[in-house]
Formats: C-alpha cells, sequence, structure tokens
C-alpha cells in the first residue's frame, strides 16, 4: 500500500512538473526569429484569411511543412489569441504526451513503478527536450507521434491476439499519418527504420510482415483528404515538397540547408542530456547487468542508435532533428541507473553527482561575480529574476549534496531529480539577457508600430519579415535583399513585385511622393551598406542591431512650396 501511495504522489509531482516547466512561463519569453515567427505568422495567415489548405507565410506560397502544425497552432491562437503562449502551446503538450506515452510503455520493463516514473523524469529534466518542447517548431510534434507509432508497434508485436494486434498497428498506422502531416516522409523513414531490425533481432520479421501492411490504411486516410486538396489548389507542391524539402536537404552531396559535419549530432546529443549526461558511466554499468534478451531493451537500443546513424548520415543537420532519440535514451538512463544502485554499485553516481555539484558552483560563482562586477549582466534583467537563477543554482548544488549522502535509492534520485528544477523554471525569465533584439525584435517593432499608417509601405529584409507580419498584422511586407525562405514564394509571377533591390526600393520612395510613407526595417550592417544609395530618412531609430527608417516624401506642391522666397 505504501508503494502504491508513493507512486501515485510520485505520479502527481511528475504532472506538476510538466505544468511547472512546460506550461507555466511559456509565453513570458520574447517571440524568436526566424522559426517562431514563421509558425506563428502562418498559422496566423490561415486565421485572417480563412485559407487552410495553403501555407503562405508574408502573403507567399511556403510549402516547407505539410499543414498539421499550422493547425494546432492556429486552434491554439484562436482560443487563447496571437500570442507566444498559444504558439508554443502544441509543442510543449505534446512533450507531456510523449512523456505519457513513455511512462505507458516502460510500465511493461518491471513489476514496480520505479522505472517508468524516473524515465519520465528524465525526458522532461532533459535539456534539450525543455529547450524544444517550450518553443515554436514542429520537432516536439513530429518526436510525439513517432513515439506513437513506434510504441504502438511494440505492442502490436507483444500481442498474441489478433483483434488486439490489428487495433495496436492501427493506431500506429493513425500515429504515422499525423506525424505525415506535421513534416512530411520522414514520418515513415523512422518508425521503419527503428521496427524492422527489431523484428529481424526479435525474430518476427516473417510473422509480423503478414499483419503490418494494414497500418497503411489509417495512414492514408488521415493524409489523402489534404493531400489532394493542396494539390488541386497548388499542383506544384508536391514537386517542391519531396525533391527540395526531402531529397536536397537530406541526401544531396551540396548539403541541401544546415550542412554539418557526420559528428555533429554527438555533442548536441550529450549536452542536450544533461543534467543527466554525468551519469553516463553508472548507466552503462547497470545496462551491462540488464538482459539484453528483453525485447524493451532491445528496441530502445534500435530506437536510439539508428535513428541517430541515419541524421547523422544526413548532409542537413539542425540540433532539433534527433529530439526523436530522447524517449529510448531516457527508458535506457532510468533502466540503467537503477540497475547499478541495485546492484550496491553507488560509486559511479556519486561521481557523477559530484561532477554536477562541482559544475553548478562554479556557475553559481560566476553568475555572482558578473552581477556585482558587470553592470550589463544585472541592468539586462530584473533583479529578482536573478534572485530566483541564484536561489535555484544554490538549491540545485544543495541537493546534489543530499543525494551523495543519501543511502536509500529511492530518495538519492529523487533529491537528484528536483536538484535542477527550480533553475530550469526560471530559464524563460532569464532569455531577454541572452537574447539580442536581432534575434527577438518584438519590443523594437512595438515600440515603433504607432508610426506605421494605413497608407505606408512596409519593406523588411528576409530574416525580420516574417516578425514584422506579426507584430504589424500584415502579409503584404516587401522584401529587400536576398529573398531567403521567400525564394519559391517570389518566384511566381504575381508575388515577384515584391522582391526589391536597393534600386527599385530607392524609386519606390520617391514615387510614394505625397502617398504615404516608406518604413524600412533592417539589421544595422545592412543598412550601413547601402544608406548612400537611398535618399535621407524622415526618421531615423538604432536599437541593438536593428533599425528603423523612415521615409515620408513632401508632396510635390509642398516642395515648390518650400522653394519660395520668405
Amino acid at each position: 500500500m505504501r508503494t502504491k501511495t508513493r507512486s501515485k504522489t510520485i505520479s502527481l509531482a511528475l504532472i506538476g512538473l510538466f505544468l511547472l516547466l512546460y506550461i507555466a512561463l511559456i509565453g513570458v519569453r520574447p517571440l524568436v526569429v526566424p522559426d517562431e515567427a514563421r509558425y506563428g505568422e502562418i498559422s496566423r495567415e490561415m486565421l485572417v484569411s480563412g485559407d487552410w489548405v495553403v501555407p503562405h507565410l508574408n502573403g507567399l506560397r511556403y510549402f516547407e511543412k505539410p499543414i498539421l502544425g499550422y493547425w494546432l497552432n492556429a486552434a491554439a491562437m484562436w482560443v487563447f489569441g496571437q500570442n507566444a503562449f498559444a504558439i508554443r502551446l502544441p509543442s510543449a503538450v505534446a512533450v507531456g504526451l510523449t512523456a505519457l506515452l513513455l511512462f505507458v510503455w516502460a510500465r511493461r520493463f518491471s513489476g514496480d513503478d520505479t522505472t517508468p516514473l524516473l524515465a519520465t523524469a528524465v525526458f522532461l529534466l532533459s535539456f534539450e527536450v525543455l529547450a524544444v518542447g517550450t518553443f515554436c517548431v514542429l520537432d516536439s510534434l513530429l518526436s510525439l507521434f513517432i513515439t506513437a507509432a513506434i510504441v504502438a508497434l511494440y505492442f502490436a508485436s507483444q500481442e498474441k491476439a489478433v483483434r488486439t494486434k490489428t487495433v495496436f498497428i492501427l493506431l500506429a498506422g493513425l500515429a504515422c499519418g499525423l506525424a505525415f502531416l506535421t513534416k512530411g516522409f520522414l514520418a515513415l523513414v523512422i518508425p521503419v527504420l527503428v521496427i524492422v531490425p527489431f523484428l529481424f533481432w526479435e525474430g518476427q520479421f516473417k510473422t509480423f510482415l503478414r499483419t503490418v501492411w494494414i497500418a497503411l490504411v489509417p495512414a492514408i486516410l488521415i493524409v489523402l483528404p489534404w493531400a489532394i486538396m493542396i494539390h488541386r489548389c497548388e499542383p506544384d507542391f508536391w514537386h517542391y515538397f519531396f525533391w527540395v524539402e526531402h531529397v536536397d536537404r537530406f541526401i544531396a552531396p551540396r548539403g541541401g540547408q544546415h550542412p554539418e559535419p557526420f559528428w555533429f549530432y554527438g555533442p548536441i546529443l550529450l549536452a542536450g542530456a544533461m543534467p543527466w549526461t554525468p551519469l553516463a558511466g553508472p548507466i552503462v554499468v547497470g545496462l551491462r547487468h540488464t538482459t539484453w534478451r528483453h525485447p524493451m531493451i532491445r528496441l530502445a537500443i534500435c530506437w536510439l542508435v539508428l535513428p541517430f546513424a541515419f541524421f547523422s548520415a544526413c548532409s542537413g543537420k539542425l540540433g532539433t532533428y534527433i529530439l526523436p532519440c530522447y524517449p529510448p535514451l531516457a527508458f535506457l538512463a532510468a533502466v540503467g541507473v537503477l540497475q547499478c544502485l541495485r546492484e550496491g554499485d553507488a560509486r559511479g553516481f556519486i561521481t557523477g553527482t559530484w561532477f554536477v555539484l562541482c559544475a553548478v558552483c562554479l556557475v553559481l560563482a560566476a553568475l555572482l561575480f558578473g552581477l556585482m562586477f558587470v553592470p550589463e549582466l544585472s541592468d539586462s534583467v530584473a533583479l529578482w529574476k536573478w534572485g530566483i537563477a541564484v536561489a535555484g543554482l544554490f538549491l540545485w548544488a544543495m541537493l546534489c549534496r543530499a543525494a551523495i549522502s543519501c543511502r536509500d535509492i529511492h530518495k538519492r534520485l529523487l533529491l537528484y531529480c528536483v536538484g535542477p528544477v527550480l533553475f530550469m523554471f526560471n530559464w524563460p525569465l532569464l532569455t531577454p539577457a541572452a537574447l539580442k533584439a536581432r534575434k527577438a525584435p518584438g519590443a523594437f517593432l512595438l515600440s515603433n508600430s504607432a508610426r506605421v499608417s494605413h497608407d505606408s509601405v512596409v519593406v523588411a529584409e528576409s530574416g525580420l519579415t516574417a516578425a514584422v507580419c506579426w507584430y504589424q498584422g500584415r502579409r503584404n511586407i516587401y522584401i529587400l535583399g536576398g529573398k531567403g525562405e521567400y525564394e519559391y514564394g517570389l518566384n511566381y509571377a504575381e508575388s515577384r513585385c515584391r522582391s526589391l533591390d536597393i534600386e527599385q526600393l530607392k524609386n519606390m520612395i520617391a514615387q510614394q511622393r505625397g502617398a504615404g510613407s516608406v518604413v524600412l526595417i533592417t539589421k544595422a550592417r545592412h543598412y550601413a551598406e547601402y544608406r548612400e544609395r537611398l535618399p535621407d530618412p524622415s526618421h531615423k531609430k538604432n536599437h541593438d542591431g536593428l533599425v528603423w527608417v523612415e521615409y515620408t516624401p513632401a508632396s510635390e506642391s509642398a516642395t515648390l512650396l518650400s522653394q519660395l522666397p520668405e
């Protein structure tokens, strides 16, 4: 009875942990460009235009991703309004549902709740999971659906009853269909890449192959309606989406977008798994004491290693791509560290905890030094927020020290898990200190928004365009210089006029005489390159690397009057 009560208490604590870290403060942090502004603006334009089939960014066709993520963001905005909380909420909820799936799956491993509870805590407290899950990108949603597909396929592989097996396979197909609508063909690659080697390892491939094709039915039924509608509206969508967004990005020798070396994801995985990385030693030792014949251990290995190898082999890389690797990593970490401690080998755990303790103390000392001797640091964020950070680091250090001294396995792990919570909770409050206006231009744009009238023409460089659309409530911004991610949409004949070079901007300013102002929003270093080729502005404001420039030419009659003698 006491064990059940403790499990229920910890389960409620994990729900509270999720709400505290992933929900409570997600609207506090300023919107970051380009990703959050992009995904938020596409969803906003869906609400404004009523077009729920074709994604548009700044009124231009935007075919880099399918539709589901935009739908969920738009739905959240419809309920909670146009704000940062709404566009981040789907990502945060996706993390919570992924943690729930991990808990349900991990319960099959042992007779008690310790392993699933610890695996859930490891997952929720991993730095990358928290960073991506409170950020408006599609990776948390993709990770949720991939996790659901793999877990459902695992349960199907372990079922003897045909009806139950079929239900799980259908659920896997449903998850794959939703994953496809989130990020495309990757949704099919990852589950297949994981489950096929696992079935070979288990000796079930031929048997399972007879029924697994049933998963195609719900997957096709989920994807087909929108696939047909987007093809009828935009026949070029599938050509662009398949070749440019998949072949070029992941396979092309030139690297497509975001080229990185093969080893790129190694440091990302280790840093993203903090604060659990220092326990790698006891985790490995504990896994050596675990039976490798257990199907869940085999699946977790396939689930972690093969997608990691696949993403490493791809030419285009982003740190968020390996997020689907964290559920199996959390499971293996929980199994390994528990087994190691249960074997009576606490040396590795103590050594890793001492490492964390020393690192936290160094960060705490550096922070206190900075607050005392670096005025820019104390001025960037309110002092009470820094106070929470200091208290969080101090508490983390004290709980690490208590975990080292504690003898009870469960209390020792509980102390280790609780340690970083207050500091991680404070992250959104400290973010403004690390974000320049170039990455979070919202405050700068809003401070000048009253100067823009209905007749004003707004011009921005591509990297700032989505943010300008979001904060100005427009979808007709002209793009200066490089086309960036708008290149495809600007290739359409009716949209080419939206791309300007310096001479075209100069002509536009002259043609606006008497009709309204021209507003230019760009980075200061870019403005310095071509300001000599533009007229003198009527108003200019610089802030933290950004420039707001206004050109308000006088009307022709006003110009003539100004030339008359007094």
